[in-house]
């Protein structure tokens, strides 16, 4: 079984930088198996083919507009991920409905597919996230890892210092 989790943003607009920043907590709390890679995904695009090909299991972490209020955290799956990508937040999220689209017209589509997301605050230039989105993170990537462990991925989480 593989999976990715990939973690999508333009870390130069503000809240954008929440799923990268998830995907780094991710990677920071936990240990993972060989078998699950961690990708920054940024606002990349064709070049991620390769890697999203032919998994078990994709979890995208991306800021969301849903209509909730800032802050919130959301899980979208199955039948609400194209409406999902019917609505861009940014110019990054063109490049990832285009890497679906064509995994789909390889045949290499991911078998399963989870957005883990939070509503956004503010998309405005400036390189560090609203306090509010950026206390969420960490829930974000823990939610990427629960996600991971309950189809039964072998995760750790590391004990922090003291």
């Amino acid at each position: 079984m593989r999976a990715v989790v990939l973690g999508v943003g333009n870390i130069i607009l503000s809240d954008e930088a929440a799923g990268v920043r998830a995907v780094e907590a991710l990677q920071a709390g936990w240990t993972l198996p060989e078998n699950v890679l961690a990708i920054d995904g940024g606002t990349s695009g064709m070049e991620m083919i390769e890697d999203l090909s032919n998994l078990d299991f994709l979890v995208v972490l991306d800021v969301v507009k849903t209509g909730a209020a800032p802050g919130t955290l959301v899980k979208i799956a199955g039948d609400e991920i194209p409406v999902f990508f019917r609505h861009k937040l940014s110019p990054h999220q063109i490049a990832l409905p285009d890497v679906l689209a064509s995994l789909e017209l390889l045949g290499t589509m991911p078998q399963e597919i989870v957005v883990l997301g939070v509503e956004f605050s503010s998309l405005e230039l400036g390189l560090e996230m609203t306090p509010l989105i950026a206390q969420k993170v960490p829930a974000l990537a823990a939610m990427a890892a629960e996600e991971l462990l309950d189809r039964g991925y072998a995760l750790e989480a590391l004990r922090k210092a003291a």
